[in-house]
């Protein structure tokens, strides 16, 4: 049967047509083409003559390639340097597959020869119409920026007083094509700023995320087949959490694919909760997303709420996050298992799926976008701590690995001495005599700032990366008032301990929060230690 390559279809119908195109590509230096996520996403809105243009690969090789192949081309045929704007029409019974490589060049040469004049006509418009319709797209962008940021806050206000979504949406859809994941943050801390309680913000999170589901720029990729160029530009940004997300043991790279597990986990799970066949085990191993959502707020809400002043992740996200997943440990923890279990387990795993769908196209390319190369290696060392969860491990980042080893290797000189009341250390030995007691020790100094953790397995994860920030920021919204409260009595000398019974994984633990004060009782800041007390336990039970 002739295979008929139509080059005016995307990448991905071809593919998809074809299996054996993802390996001729391959061959032609498309190694992206391998990648599922990128296949899935640009794929559909790339052509092969687009391609050629970008990568600048040579449209004979790749016609010569397919005709070998036993391929006939038909669709628009551009020139030899993949340009389509000097294009012209392949005859519809393409060209027989035993052509030598010399008649594959003629061919196209000819083509070329036909069509330059019109093809030079044919760019000098295109150019002039591209520089007009760009400069006045530029124009508008600065003038309308804050515009529409406020008409995306009337949707969310709207939405606020009752109104149904389905309405606002109409509405929402008719006014705006697309709309940026952080013009969505802006429009959410507009309105905190204007007032409206963080409670209600929160609250409405879900409904917020359902009003512009399948709006932003990243989500409408696969439905710009005809404006390849214009998306690509307005997807740079988004393209850079592409790269990340594909980049193999990047921070992104493993929530995206615990992301993925936890998503076909509902989608099972959600079978068996309207059967009314789930149990409290099924309930157990969706809790694992309680390390996914402690590995976001320890590595990225807060890192992005201090070093780059965006808090409405941290301010909603990441309470909603606290919200599902104490809800799971309530299912958890019921005596019985009714209808209206039933009915919560299955609001909580709506949620849960809402979650993935804000972290992929919201706070990850926001991240993407804002955190350094060097930050990135920091957070991927810290998620070291955490445990694997649905069966994704942790895979090494080979570019991290090296470039931590580097930081790491040790200088030339002599070891510094500290000389103390008590005797004196080298810094070698204070830091390994720190590191080998039995508890987490944190420091945060008189202004509140952490200082110092020592290394080695915590239970309570401390990242690096918030060494040098206000201890504040660790903590999910809920829990801020709390410390600050407990500081602020160090502080002003009203307590000077005050000590936590608590149990986590099933063990109990000592937490010890201690005002620590120089000779003359000045506050020089807070320290916390925190001991597991499972060998106590066990000594006790044993003597009994």
């Amino acid at each position: 049967m002739e295979k008929k390559l139509d080059l005016s279809k995307s990448v991905y119908d071809l593919v998809t047509e074809y299996p054996e195109v993802a390996d001729i590509m391959k061959e032609l230096g498309f190694s992206e083409i391998t990648n599922k996520v990128m296949l899935n996403s640009v794929g559909k809105i790339m052509t092969i003559p687009k391609g050629a243009k970008m990568k600048g690969v040579s449209m004979i090789d790749i016609v010569g390639a397919f005709m070998k192949a036993g391929f006939t081309l038909t669709g628009e045929m551009p020139n030899v340097s993949g340009d389509d704007t000097q294009g012209a029409s392949m005859p519809p019974s393409g060209v027989a597959a035993g052509n030598s490589a010399s008649t594959v060049a003629a061919t196209a040469t000819a083509v070329k020869a036909e069509s330059v004049e019109t093809s030079a006509n044919t760019v000098a418009s295109k150019t002039q119409e591209y520089s007009e319709n760009k400069t006045g797209d530029s124009v508008q962008d600065t003038v309308q920026d804050s515009e529409r940021v406020e008409q995306l806050k009337s949707f969310l206000k709207r939405l606020g007083t009752g109104e149904e979504l389905g309405a606002v949406r109409d509405d929402f859809v008719s006014q705006f094509a697309h709309v940026e994941a952080s013009e969505i943050m802006k429009a959410e801390q507009g309105l905190m700023r204007e007032g409206t309680p963080l409670a209600e913000v929160q609250q409405l999170c879900d409904l917020h995320s359902a009003l512009f589901h399948g709006s932003t720029i990243h989500e409408q990729m696969d439905a710009e087949h005809a404006k390849v160029e214009a998306v690509l530009e307005a997807q740079e940004k988004s393209q850079s959490v592409v790269t990340l997300v594909e980049t193999v043991g990047h921070p992104l790279n493993r929530l995206t694919e615990e992301n993925k597990a936890l998503d076909a986990l509902i989608e099972a799970t959600k079978v068996k909760v309207a059967s009314k066949t789930a149990t409290v085990d099924d309930v157990n191993e969706v809790r694992q997303v309680s390390i996914h959502y402690a590995k976001k707020g320890d590595l990225l809400y807060p890192h992005l709420k201090v070093a780059y002043d965006i808090s409405g992740p941290s301010l909603v996200m990441w309470t909603v996050d606290g919200d599902i997943r104490d809800g799971f440990g309530r299912l958890a923890r019921a005596e019985s298992i009714d209808d209206a279990w039933y009915e919560e387990f299955d609001g909580l795993l709506t949620r849960a799926q809402e979650m993935i769908y804000k972290e992929q196209n919201i706070l990850f390319p926001i991240c993407a976008e804002n955190f350094s190369t060097e930050e990135w290696y920091q957070i991927y060392k810290d998620t070291e701590q955490y445990e694997e969860i649905f069966g994704v491990e942790r895979v090494a980042w080979t570019e991290a690995e090296s470039a931590l080893a580097a930081k790491a290797a040790p200088t030339n000189g002599d070891s510094n001495t500290i000389a103390l009341i008590g005797g004196s250390l080298t810094l070698e030995q204070l830091d390994a005599m720190l590191n080998t007691m039995p508890m987490e020790i944190t420091f945060v100094d008189h202004v509140d700032i952490n200082r110092y953790f020592n290394d080695g397995e915590k239970v309570f994860k401390r990242p690096t990366t918030a060494i040098g920030r206000d201890v504040f920021s660790c903590h999910p919204p809920k829990v801020e008032p709390i410390v600050r409260g407990i500081i602020e009595s160090f502080r002003n000398g009203e307590r000077d301990n005050v000590a936590v019974w608590l149990e986590k994984v099933g063990r109990p633990f000592y937490v010890n929060y201690m005002a620590v004060r120089d000779q003359n009782n000045n506050y020089l800041g807070t320290l916390e230690l925190v001991q597991d007390m499972q060998f106590a336990k066990e000594h006790f039970a044993r003597i009994k």
